[in-house]
């Protein structure tokens, strides 16, 4: 074969050129597609999250999958009670001071802890799950205007249904490792040796509340002061109710349901259910 022109090495190089600038070009047109893409997709930051629903509903098995899943603090109205007056803050020692008297803290302390954490404690960054607060629409209202102060406002307030005589049954078995917090059930989640943790293997206790009398009490409490809440919610459109007497598999695969429409899907229930939350008749 007689060896190529000078000039017709010239042009295939121009022509391979030409191709590998193309190809160059249709790669970045992609990449730029894929991030644009991925920063249309809802962020950890958008995750401000209201985890309402009475005593064994639920939500200590549901709040550190989110955690997990979307890396938001969890902010459990007992537990940051309990870091502030260990770490003797200003706002713990107002609290500690209450308590020992035998009052309420106040919906101004309250807000103050909430604030604080999300002011200092670095996993709030990302968004946050807020269980035990609000419970009354008051205490609704000063969480919007502290937000509202920080440039932020709530995404979801999602709220774990479920039949008070089904929680009585679920809380008198509930056994707990004090530990850890892990909790097991005499009938539903027994664990593998009698009143002993899997893990450590130590003991396992019944608390002094999971009682039915006690139960009884705290859910009638929970209705009436939490019903205006769900209602204040509902207002803002916010709001999502999730059968929670479902097996927490299928609660989880609802809970990511609302998340990932965004907030404005409705979650699939019986038609007892949504007699039950008044949005049938």
């Amino acid at each position: 074969m007689a060896p190529l022109g000078e000039q017709l090495v010239d042009q295939l190089r121009g022509t391979v050129d030409k191709l590998e600038a193309r190809v160059a070009e249709l790669e970045a047109r992609l990449q730029g597609k894929a991030q644009s893409l991925s920063s249309s997709k809802p962020t950890s930051d958008d995750m401000r999250i209201i985890l309402m629903g009475p005593p064994g509903a639920g939500k200590g098995t549901q709040a550190p999958k989110i955690k997990e899943k979307y890396n938001v603090c969890h902010l459990a109205t007992g537990d940051m009670l309990r870091a502030q007056v260990a770490k003797k803050t200003e706002l713990g020692r107002q609290a500690k001071k209450i308590m020992d008297q035998g009052g309420l803290v106040s919906d101004e302390i309250m807000i103050g802890m909430i604030k604080s954490e999300l002011e200092n404690n670095s996993e709030c960054k990302s968004g946050f799950i807020l269980d035990g607060f609000p419970r009354t629409v008051a205490q609704a209202e000063r969480l919007d205007a502290m937000l509202k102060a920080r440039q932020q406002s709530l995404k979801h307030a999602v709220e774990l249904r479920i039949d008070d005589e089904l929680l009585v049954s679920r809380i008198t078995g509930r056994l707990v490792h004090p530990a850890s917090g892990r909790s097991y059930h005499k009938i539903f989640n027994p664990p593998q040796k009698t009143m002993t943790d899997d893990i450590t293997g130590e003991p396992l206790v019944q608390r002094a509340d999971d009682n039915e009398a006690t139960l009884k009490k705290r859910l009638a409490t929970y209705h009436d002061q939490t019903s205006p809440v769900i209602h204040y919610y509902q207002k803002t459109n916010i709001w999502r109710g999730i059968d929670a007497s479902q097996e927490p598999g299928a609660v989880w695969k609802n809970i990511l349901g609302v998340f990932e429409q965004g907030g404005n899907g409705n979650i699939p229930a019986s038609a007892s259910l949504l007699q039950k939350i008044g949005l049938q008749k």
